[in-house]
């Protein structure tokens, strides 16, 4: 499994709103794809301008399948309810290489 790490920047009065649009638009496109597992959204209540998305993907390939044009079409019509009220400041892809359950 491999981790898609998202660290958005949001105007704080918009951060719920950031996380409905998200997943009515993001996750409602990116979960059609083969691969996709599941999807977090983390917010931390000391830094309300702040969203954390951890996607879940079977494999780096499956992940980096999608389309460019897809991805830019998803975008544009998130970015297009959304405005300019978040950045993407930080992204980044990770392996699980071990997971420790009770």
């Amino acid at each position: 499994m491999v981790i898609e790490w998202l660290k958005i920047r949001v105007d704080s009065e918009k951060r719920e709103e950031y996380v409905k649009q998200d997943a009515e638009i993001w996750t409602a496109a990116l979960s059609k794809y083969p691969g996709f597992l599941s999807k977090e959204v983390w917010i931390s209540p000391e830094n309300l301008s702040e969203v954390v998305l951890v996607i879940h993907w079977e494999s780096f390939e499956k992940w980096h399948a999608i389309p460019l044009e897809e991805l830019e079409r998803i975008e544009a019509k998130f970015a297009q309810v959304m405005g300019t009220s978040y950045e993407l400041i930080e992204a980044t892809g990770y392996q699980l290489r071990k997971r420790f359950q009770p």
